[in-house]
């Protein structure tokens, strides 16, 4: 569900309705990143059991950090963007009526997550600072694929010339050893994202996310413990639509409209 939002221009941004209206998001209707799919699954991949201080990484208009909010009860969670133009909406996530049941648990830093660890560390990204990190960071890498001629909706899909090591290099920082990080990415990216979490993060799951099921995985979830020694393993994965159109699975609606976990088990 999209409804004009309340208190900005109301033809530039929307109020949208997330786990069947558990959770409520305020972003750009058009010329930015709008969440959806990709963010609910990277809430739903924390166990159910999951505990602590969440910190998501590039968190947007604050979609995927809300949805664990919502389910875990036993979480704080810590927004971090630098969008200043995302910023505002942040706020007025947290501030929305609908919202009131977990957003005294939620916090937004303003820090730039590829900075070097002095700026980040003055910024409030502190070591060792999260007991999970979660993020989905930019697809794309510049110099691979053509951007979107508005620069705003590049910025949220692409990469700079470092790729993912900034993103890798932050995470493993700011989470204490044996805290987890949970990682939503493009599928035929998972050679890149495995080599920036090797030498950081051990027991690796990898969770592919077909589209339909004869379908090659278009999405990945890769979730990984730091400093763990354990052997990397790939999981059965998951079917997001019905093979005879855009419905989703009946597993799928569990997730995105019931606010459901994907049943994941915690590693060590």
């Amino acid at each position: 569900m999209s409804i004009p939002h309340a208190s900005l221009d109301q033809k530039e941004t929307t109020r949208d309705a997330f786990l069947g209206g558990k959770v409520h998001v305020h972003q750009p209707r058009r010329g930015r990143h709008r969440a959806g799919l990709d963010a609910v699954y990277l809430a739903a991949a924390l166990p159910n059991a999951t505990k602590g201080h969440i910190v998501d990484l590039g968190a947007g208009v604050g979609t995927a950090g809300f949805c664990a909010a919502a389910r875990l009860s036993d979480i704080d969670v810590t927004l971090v963007e630098l969008d200043a133009a995302i910023l505002p909406l942040v706020r007025q996530g947290l501030m929305d009526p609908a919202n009131a049941g977990f957003a005294d648990r939620v916090t937004l830093l303003e820090a730039d997550i590829t900075a070097k660890g002095s700026l980040r560390h003055a910024a409030g990204l502190k070591p060792s600072m999260a007991d999970h990190v979660i993020m989905n960071p930019p697809y794309y890498e510049a110099d691979r694929f053509r951007a979107s001629p508005n620069t705003a909706r590049a910025g949220a899909h692409m990469l700079d010339e470092r790729g993912l090591e900034p993103w890798a290099k932050t995470a493993a920082d700011i989470v204490r050893d044996g805290g987890s990080l949970t990682v939503i990415f493009r599928a035929d990216g998972l050679q890149e994202l495995l080599g920036v979490l090797k030498g950081r993060f051990g027991s690796i799951d990898v969770i592919p996310l077909r589209p339909r099921q004869e379908a090659p995985a278009t999405r990945i979830l890769v979730r990984a413990v730091r400093a763990s020694k354990a052997s990397l393993q790939l999981l059965p994965g998951f079917v997001l639509h019905e093979d005879d159109g855009s419905d989703f699975t009946p597993q799928s609606q569990t997730i995105m409209r019931d606010g459901h976990g994907l049943g994941l088990l915690a590693r060590k």
